[in-house]
C-alpha cells in the first residue's frame, strides 16, 4: 500500500507484515473520514493472503488515540454516522478478521481509543501509557468496551472503570491483564516488531481456526462449540483440516525439521 503525506493513516509493510500508524495530530483523534480509511486498510490486510500479521500504533509519542475527534462532531460529523467497513477505527466491528492484530500503545489510549487497542488480539503498552474511559463524566457510554473490557479483566475491576471513568496506567494495565507486556517507549515498536515476526513465520490457517473458534464459542455452551469444531462447521477448521499446512506440520515434526507453512 501507499499512503500520501496527508492521509491520517501511514502503512508499512515488509514482507508478511503490515504497521499501520494513526497520524492525526495533534492527537490521533478519529473521525468519520478517518474511521473510513482505517477500514479500507484493515479490510484490505485481511483479504490479502500474503498478509499474516498486522501492528496498529499511534503518530507521535504522546497519543495512541483519544477516540472520536469532538472538534469534528461540533463541525458536523454525526456519532451515528457512517464509520466504514469495520466500524469505528476500522477494526472494531471487521467481520471475519482471522489474522492476528497487535496494538503498540505508545501513549494515551482512552475512549474510543482504548476500544480500538481492544479490538487487537495482543496489546503491548509504552511504559507512559496511561488509559481511561472517560464517556461516563460526559454522560454517554462507552458501548464497544462495555462488551469487550469485561471479556478481558476482572468484572468487578472492569466495571469500576466503566462506571468511574478513572484513570489508570500502564502497569496497572498489565496487572489485571489488559495489556501483555510493558516496554520502554523507545523499544515499543521494535519489540511488536520482534513479535510480529514470530506470528508471521507461524501456521497462519491455524491461527485463523482458532480466531474463528474463540468467537463461535462466545455465546455457546463447550460441548456446543466442541461439536462444530468435530463437525468441520466451522469454514477456518474445515480449511485447516483438508490443507497442505496439516499435512507440513505432521511431516516436519517425524523429520525433526522447522515446518514451512504456505497457507494453504
Amino acid at each position: 500500500m501507499t499512503d500520501t503525506a496527508q492521509s491520517p493513516v501511514k502503512t508499512r509493510r515488509e514482507g508478511a507484515i503490515l504497521e499501520v500508524t494513526l497520524d492525526r495530530p495533534k492527537a490521533n483523534a478519529i473521525d468519520l473520514k478517518t474511521s473510513v480509511v482505517m477500514g479500507e486498510v484493515f479490510r484490505t490486510f485481511r483479504d490479502d493472503p500474503e498478509l499474516r500479521v498486522a501492528i496498529l500504533t499511534g503518530g507521535g509519542e504522546k497519543f495512541f488515540c483519544p477516540g472520536w475527534d469532538l472538534k469534528a462532531a461540533a463541525d458536523g460529523d454525526a456519532v451515528d454516522g457512517d464509520y466504514g467497513v469495520g466500524g469505528f477505527g476500522g477494526l472494531q466491528e471487521m467481520r471475519d478478521m482471522n489474522k492476528p492484530v497487535i496494538a503498540a500503545v505508545n501513549g494515551i489510549a482512552c475512549g474510543g481509543g482504548l476500544e480500538l487497542a481492544l479490538s487487537a488480539d495482543m496489546i503491548i503498552a509504552a511504559d507512559h501509557a496511561t488509559f481511561a474511559l472517560p464517556e461516563i463524566r460526559s454522560g454517554t457510554v462507552a458501548d464497544a468496551a462495555s462488551i469487550k473490557l469485561p471479556k478481558r479483566i476482572p468484572y468487578h475491576i472492569a466495571m469500576e472503570l466503566l462506571l468511574t471513568g478513572r484513570w489508570f496506567d500502564a502497569e496497572e494495565a498489565n496487572r489485571w491483564g489488559l495489556v501483555n507486556e510493558i516496554v520502554p517507549a523507545g523499544q515499543l515498536m521494535d519489540r511488536a516488531w520482534e513479535l510480529a515476526r514470530l506470528l508471521a513465520s507461524g501456521p497462519p490457517l491455524v491461527y485463523a481456526a482458532i480466531k474463528e473458534i474463540v468467537r463461535d464459542a462466545e455465546d455457546s455452551k463447550f460441548q456446543d462449540a466442541m461439536n462444530r469444531i468435530t463437525k468441520r462447521q466451522l469454514r477456518s477448521v474445515d480449511v485447516l483440516y483438508d490443507s497442505e499446512d496439516q499435512m507440513e506440520g505432521a511431516r516436519a515434526f517425524a523429520e525433526k525439521r522447522d515446518p514451512v507453512w504456505k497457507g494453504r
